[in-house]
């Protein structure tokens, strides 16, 4: 169980939902100027990037933040069920994650034709999926942390 009080608990989670928003906002940026103006180093760091700010992301909600929550929460069944399928979205996130990392790269380095209009909607797909992940927990589970009613 987690020793972590809550507002360290806020700390690291604003501090991995930073993380991420930026991570958005770099796939975005890409998105919108592909095929014409892409920095490959930029997009061949970030390719390596994209999978351990996901998933140490989700390391630390799966291991400090939800047992946090479900201890304070136990009886919650709404909260049950949402942390359950949070758990099963961020499987769906890191595997998206490592596809894309791959087409990041292969669009880079050229290993493989990687069409800009599909890494585009990849792209996309992955990060509106993210966002709506963190809209969900910034308007769920940041209040439970703080102790808010909702």
């Amino acid at each position: 169980m987690s020793s972590y009080a809550e507002p360290e608990l806020i700390t690291l989670i604003n501090r991995h939902h930073s993380n991420l928003y930026s991570l958005c906002e770099s796939l975005e940026n890409i998105a919108n100027n592909l095929p014409r103006s892409v920095n490959k180093q930029a997009c061949l760091a970030l390719s390596r990037s994209i999978f351990p700010i996901i998933y140490e992301a989700h390391e630390f909600e799966e291991t400090k933040l939800f047992p946090y929550l479900l201890k304070s929460n136990e009886q919650n069944k709404a909260l049950i069920n949402s942390l359950s399928r949070l758990k099963f979205e961020h499987y769906e996130d890191e595997t998206f994650a490592q596809e894309i990392s791959e087409a990041l790269h292969e669009f880079v380095t050229g290993e493989n034709t990687v069409l800009a209009e599909k890494l585009s909607y990849m792209l996309r797909g992955f990060f509106e999926g993210v966002r709506r992940h963190l809209a969900f927990e910034n308007e769920h589970l940041l209040p439970l942390l703080k102790n808010e009613n909702i």
